[in-house]
């Protein structure tokens, strides 16, 4: 199994394109143009769910997932891999074009098979658990004019839907030849971001109204943990830091269920509260349900059915910039992102008009954030009691082990003991009794 890098730059898709433009890529020992791949047969429950992120959740080990994502991202396929899914059948096109996103490839490469299907038909003719088989067809060589191999979903024998198998030789030219049309969506990606500038100034000059919080910010750190790359492995690097420093924990819907399985309790909740299940909202942790300006609060309805106290703080842009702003002007002295955006890629592979709104929360709280592969590489944990016990114990070892190999030195030793003995018993002594001799 071989995954994609965890760190992929603009330079680094520069650097991978063909010498002439539109040219085919080299065939590669791995992929040879006249190699057909073979048939696959795989069968399992279904698990459907038109929202990646809480389908994971309940996605069992050796299950087919079935989904509506549009150009999946590189967050959701890594989700999908760590849940164990063995084939993905998705309604909609795993990559329409407009970026090349990092989704399709890094499922394809983890070995687990995937589907384009025509329309969302299955979702209403299979139920969650019902047994299914995924069928393709041999695969035809890669340069065999673009033809795609099919694949078929049966159940009982009867074919349900048929769809375009993505196979890695097809993936990878697709990504290639798009990658030469980067430009397009880096100018969308600024057009969206100046409108953003004209209709939320709010987000730059500040004059969001916010309540008044349980949670105390005022010259602290502050940890905010977003369902994104690599949180866990942030986390896990962060450990020291969280140790030592105490910051305060915030966690934007579903990185409530980062910290706990961490074993860290968040000290805030914000956002649409979709993706944090019922044992995150009932932890204590003190809860900001993320309202739009035009008064909509998705996340409302369920705070309440659930009857636990929570604040509402109506805001523009995405939860995770809300929880960025509160942070800020509540007086954190340093904010550390982790699982958030931070390089353009990653921006754009997350392919929401949104983002915008976070980049430019970025500019608005300037030098304060950090991000959390920064501070797992520049901070210095500080030693704890157990290194310092485990020092002395081997120094008074070494000693001891001295004194009793050296004649001389036990002889000191017997009578620096002998001396302290008798001061004890000196000191022992009632003073009158030694006064009248008796």
């Amino acid at each position: 199994m071989r995954l994609a890098p965890a760190g992929v730059t603009l330079a680094a898709m520069a650097a991978t394109r063909p010498s002439a433009r539109g040219s085919a890529p080299a065939p590669s020992p791995l992929h040879p143009v006249e190699a057909r791949a073979p048939a696959r047969t795989i069968s399992g429950s279904v698990r459907a769910g038109r929202r990646t992120k809480l389908l994971v959740k309940h996605l069992a080990r050796g299950e087919i997932a079935l989904i509506d994502h549009l150009d999946i991202d590189r967050v959701s396929a890594e989700e999908l891999i760590s849940a164990g899914a063995v084939a993905v059948l998705n309604c909609r096109s795993s990559s329409s074009g407009s970026y090349p996103n990092l989704g399709p490839q890094l499922l394809v490469e983890a070995g687990i098979l995937l589907i384009d299907l025509p329309d969302d038909s299955l979702f209403d003719v299979l139920s969650d658990g019902d047994p299914i088989v995924v069928m393709t067809q041999e695969e035809p060589p890669a340069g065999a004019g673009g033809e795609a191999a099919r694949g078929e979903v049966l159940r009982k024998g009867q074919v349900l839907a048929r769809g375009e198998v993505l196979d890695l030789a097809r993936i990878c030219a697709e990504t290639e030849a798009r990658r030469h049309e980067i430009g397009e969506a880096l100018e969308r990606f600024a057009h969206n971001t100046i409108e953003h500038m004209r209709e939320e100034r709010e987000l730059l000059a500040g004059r969001i109204e916010l309540p008044r919080f349980t949670t105390d910010f005022r010259d602290r750190s502050t940890l905010i943990v977003v369902r994104g790359v690599g949180h866990q492995r942030d986390l896990r690097a962060l450990r020291p830091f969280i140790r030592d420093m105490r910051p305060v924990l915030v966690a934007v819907d579903g990185g409530a269920e980062a910290l706990l399985e961490a074993g860290l309790t968040p000290d805030m909740i914000v956002g649409d509260m979709d993706s944090a299940g019922e044992a995150a909202l009932r932890c204590g942790a003190e809860l900001v349900v993320h309202s739009y300006p035009d008064g909509r609060a998705p996340g409302r309805e369920r705070v309440e059915q659930l009857g636990v106290r929570f604040k509402l703080v109506p805001a523009p842009g995405t939860s995770q910039d809300v929880a960025m702003l509160i942070a800020a002007e509540k007086g954190a002295s340093l904010i550390v992102s982790v699982g958030s955006q931070f390089n353009l890629v990653e921006f754009l592979d997350r392919n929401r008009k949104g983002m915008s709104s976070t980049f430019l929360t970025r500019l608005r709280i300037g030098e304060i954030l950090v991000d959390a592969k920064g501070v797992s590489r520049l901070y210095h944990p500080r030693p704890g009691l157990t290194p310092l016990l485990v020092v002395i114990a081997a120094g008074l070892i070494a000693l001891i082990a001295v004194v009793w190999m050296t004649p001389a030195l036990r002889d000191v030793v017997d009578l620096l003991w002998l001396k302290l003995q008798l001061l004890a018993g000196a000191s022992s002594l009632d003073p009158i009794s030694v006064a009248s001799g008796g």
